[in-house]
């Protein structure tokens, strides 16, 4: 497998992340995909596999610093290069100021310090010229009450996208990140829990696209985003939310 260049999406088996790993393979990257969910693991890379793609996949948890390194060190020893990571791994989910910090601690380890451990332990496979794409949130940007942990995540997540970009631009690794709205994942969750999501008129016309988002359409900006055409594009954060966070709201 070494003579063909792979994409790293943690997160992949379900959601964006299979998305992402679905259209990355549609190119004909190769796939490896950190999945803590073996399940839907196993159902992505099956659907890569029977397109006739290559997919590696390792059980991680991108929380845990010792499985991300063991997974690193498996595709070093394959001969595995990365033309790309896109770390899209997360857990969601309100933590009011009355929640135990186990609650805080396990947001956090996920989704900010984990694309920080992957970053570490991938950079030898990165070669010059990749990317890096970090799926932060709208939620950095703006927020709703008791949400306090997925929003400090995400903002954090905006802040070490840019201090990787210059940190890794001697390398000429590209970092940058995608924040997105509203994505409706419900038909790309695994097979056993998937149902179509009940959306309804209103949900489409409040954005000022005309619709809820989808998974496709930020794999869609994953792949422009590593591409040679975002080669002067580092350290920067593509808002892909259909035009909600630019829209004013009042209450009449």
């Amino acid at each position: 497998m070494n003579d063909k260049q792979f994409v790293l999406v943690t997160g992949g088996g379900q959601g964006i992340g299979r998305a992402v790993a679905r259209a990355f393979a549609g190119r004909g990257w190769g796939v490896a995909i950190f999945e803590r969910d073996g399940e839907a693991g196993e159902e992505a890379r099956a659907e890569i596999a029977a397109a006739g793609g290559d997919c590696l996949l390792y059980g991680v948890d991108v929380g845990d610093e010792r499985a991300v390194a063991a997974a690193c060190e498996d595709l070093a020893g394959r001969g595995v290069s990365l033309g790309a990571l896109i770390n899209n791994a997360g857990i969601s989910g309100p933590t009011p100021l009355d929640a135990p910090l186990a609650a805080w601690d396990a947001v956090i380890a996920v989704n900010l310090r984990g694309p920080f451990v992957v970053v570490k332990y991938a950079l030898p496979l990165l070669t010059a010229g990749s990317a890096v794409v970090n799926i932060a949130s709208t939620r950095a940007l703006m927020s709703e009450p008791d949400w306090h942990a997925y929003d400090a995540a995400k903002g954090g997540l905006l802040a070490l996208t840019r201090s990787l970009a210059v940190t890794l631009g001697s390398r000429r690794i590209r970092v940058n990140a995608i924040s997105p709205g509203w994505i409706d994942t419900s038909l790309l969750k695994k097979g056993r829990v998937r149902r179509p999501a009940a959306l309804r008129p209103v949900d489409h016309e409040q954005h000022p696209a005309g619709r809820v988002g989808r998974p496709e359409d930020i794999a869609a900006a994953c792949l422009f985003l590593v591409s040679a055409d975002a080669g002067f594009i580092t350290g920067s954060n593509l808002v892909v939310d259909g035009g909600m966070t630019v829209k004013m709201i009042y209450e009449e």
